[in-house]
């Protein structure tokens, strides 16, 4: 349990930083979906992040519909 802890964490931290460096490379201060996906493209290999912001989305979706 310890070792997928720590790999989520990990995880967070390089979406977070690199949506990070994204808002301030485009020089703006709103962290939107566009950047989130971007991170994501740029962090996970090919097929993982196409399907990481397919679940994403649709979580996303699952959430304003039973809000």
């Amino acid at each position: 349990m310890s070792v997928m802890n720590s790999f989520m964490i990990d995880m967070f931290e390089r979406l977070a930083s690199e949506s990070s460096y994204l808002i301030k490379h485009k020089e703006g201060k709103t962290l939107s979906s566009r950047e989130i996906q971007t991170a994501v493209r740029l962090t996970m290999p090919g097929e993982l992040a196409k399907h990481a912001i397919s679940e994403g989305a649709k979580a996303l979706q699952n959430y304003v519909n039973n809000k």
